[in-house]
């Protein structure tokens, strides 16, 4: 049985990967619930986006409770800076 789950988990992992396209990465945003958001990697140079990832690595270190990048801070916050990256 255990078997079952764990292949069943590694299937859907598969498919979770296979939703991100190539030059993008997935981040987990929000103070309480988490929401699954799929940025390109470019942002990763923006200095806004960047003291983002230096309040998840203050915040969490290399523990992310949601598997991937998890970012702490409000889901409109987060939604607002991507949407001014997006314009650039």
């Amino acid at each position: 049985m255990a078997i079952h789950k764990m292949l069943r988990r590694s299937l859907s992992g598969e498919r979770r990967s296979a939703e991100v396209p190539k030059g993008h990465f997935v981040v987990y945003v929000g103070d309480n619930e988490m929401k699954r958001f799929v940025v390109p990697v470019s942002y990763l140079n923006n200095p806004s986006f960047q003291e983002l990832l230096y309040q998840a690595e203050e915040e969490y270190r290399f523990h992310h409770p949601m598997g991937g990048l998890t970012i702490p801070c409000s889901q409109d916050l987060f939604v607002d800076l991507i949407s001014g990256l997006s314009r650039t």
